[in-house]
């Protein structure tokens, strides 16, 4: 459902995009604007597939416990996929699109249930830091999704942008975060040798205050500030990434896709400090969206498409490496979010037709990896073991 979604929002939002660009075609009556629309599907509508069905498997395997029953999970994806379909066909109808959104919330809720309750049940002796903390940013996700179903049914643009803004700094960063140093350094301990694996908590829970403070600086309308968590969270990143061993891994493509991808973060956290200090001086120059789009595109994006490679190729019995159509599906990534972010960064030089090409280069990317990796889930594990 995740990969399906990857391909179907961005088919909308490319349509809207031409239409902009060509002047010749736009939608009308939707129930919000297109650009909250947009935010919802990318945000809150896409990557919560891909976080449910990585979790469910990887959170209970974090505390040892028991699995998560196969009614959970058909449940969680089915109403969540479900509401996402009628939110696409209600985008002209404020009750369609409603039911969508409390159907999506609805499993979103039963999936976070069933979660917490593998936690509380967990055996003794086991750390849970990591996985309250990927629980808790998920939590936050579903405060964003009844936040922006709430302005829609109000009508609120307000709560929309706030609901938005909490997908990324109490949600998605958080989680991302949370996982990453969970499962970088061990991915990394499988392929290089005499790795030691460093996990240090300090610096995830500053890395995480630091998210949940940007948010709170852009709720409150003071961009001119977050500069001041923004660049030490930027600083982390770089941290971690030496301490982890990033130059260690570009003979495996496929840890090093992992490692480029939290690179991103890294450099999206400097735009947003970079944009943030230009608003305070008054500067004439802004980075627009193009640290929005580093971060959605190239943090998350590149970080979802390696993840989930890895993921479908171990969960199926194939070999854990990246083929060389692997590979340029996500260097194409890295020009997606490259190409979106030009028309911000040199808005004198290039032309916001540029964003059309951007999302005809993620249809290309996750398009093929759909195409490539979505049959593995129906199809039995390759190496003949049960799944």
């Amino acid at each position: 459902l995740g990969a399906l979604q990857s391909v179907m929002t961005m088919l909308w939002w490319s349509a809207v995009l031409a239409g902009r660009v060509s002047a010749t075609w736009s939608p009308e009556h939707l129930v919000a604007g297109e650009a909250a629309l947009h935010g919802w599907g990318m945000l809150l509508g896409l990557f919560p597939f891909f976080i449910f069905g990585f979790l469910f498997t990887a959170l209970p395997n974090w505390v040892n416990g028991a699995k998560i029953s196969q009614r959970a999970g058909i449940a969680t994806a089915g109403l969540m996929g479900l509401g996402v379909l009628l939110l696409s066909l209600g985008l002209t109808s404020l009750p369609v699109a409603l039911a969508g959104l409390a159907l999506h919330a609805l499993g979103w809720g039963l999936g976070l249930k069933a979660l917490f309750l593998i936690l509380v049940r967990r055996p003794p002796g086991q750390d849970p830091r990591q996985p309250w903390l990927a629980w808790w940013s998920l939590a936050g996700g579903l405060g964003a999704s009844l936040l922006f179903l709430l302005g829609l049914a109000q009508g609120w643009d307000e709560i929309l942008a706030l609901a938005l803004t909490a997908s990324v700094w109490a949600f998605l960063v958080p989680l991302f975060l949370a996982v990453c140093h969970r499962m970088l350094p061990f991915f990394t301990s499988r392929i290089v040798p005499n790795y030691v694996i460093l996990r240090p908590y300090g610096p995830l829970w500053l890395m995480v205050a630091a998210s949940l403070l940007h948010g709170l600086l852009e709720a409150l309308g003071l961009p001119a500030w977050t500069w001041l968590v923004d660049l030490p969270l930027a600083g982390l990143c770089v941290w971690f990434l030496v301490r982890w061993g990033f130059a260690r891994t570009f003979h495996e493509p496929l840890l090093s896709m992992l490692y480029m991808g939290f690179a991103w973060g890294a450099l999206a956290f400097i735009l947003y400090g970079l944009d943030s200090l230009l608003t305070l001086a008054e500067a004439h120059v802004r980075l627009g969206l193009a640290p929005l789009h580093a971060l959605g595109i190239g943090f998350f994006g590149s970080l979802l498409l390696a993840m989930a490679t890895r993921v479908s190729l171990g969960h199926s019995g194939r070999p854990l490496k990246a083929d060389r159509i692997t590979r340029g599906l996500f260097w194409l990534v890295q020009a997606t979010a490259l190409v979106r972010m030009l028309p911000d960064l040199a808005p004198g030089v290039f032309t916001h037709g540029l964003m059309v090409w951007a999302g005809a280069l993620w249809l290309l990317s996750y398009g093929v990896w759909t195409w490539r990796f979505a049959p593995l889930y129906w199809r039995p594990r390759a190496d003949g073991k049960p799944g």
